[in-house]
């Protein structure tokens, strides 16, 4: 079983940064494509940014790129997304997931369907 718990979220102003954390447990973190996704109230939950086991390669949404980097240490089984420029339509709750198989080398998961394991979330407010 994986358990992952994000962290730090916040209240932040337009234009600042923030960098939420996620850390999971379980042996199989270092094998496996890793997401973060996000959810504003009232509407769906979407695909922000998804990283490759190797951490080699990565995607994004369109609204985000160029602002938010995706990134993970093995190491020590935590993933990063570090929100740079952050806007007021950025505020949400945030969740990493992470997907089960062992044997995948893409990025390319988008949808949360794709992913089997989920935190319980980190909310995100920016105030304009």
């Amino acid at each position: 079983q994986v358990q992952l718990v994000e962290s730090g979220g916040g209240l932040v102003q337009a234009g600042a940064s923030l960098r939420l954390s996620c850390a999971a447990s379980g042996r199989i973190f270092s094998r496996t494509p890793m997401g973060w996704f996000r959810q504003a109230p009232g509407k769906e939950r979407e695909f922000v940014a998804s990283i490759r086991w190797s951490g080699g390669s990565t995607n994004y949404a369109d609204s985000v790129k160029g602002r938010f980097t995706i990134s993970r240490d093995n190491a020590k089984n935590t993933v990063y997304l570090q929100m740079n420029s952050l806007k007021p339509e950025d505020t949400a709750v945030y969740y990493c997931a992470a997907r089960s198989d062992l044997t995948s080398y893409s990025a390319s998961y988008f949808r949360p369907r794709e992913y089997d394991y989920w935190g319980q979330g980190t909310q995100v407010t920016v105030s304009s």
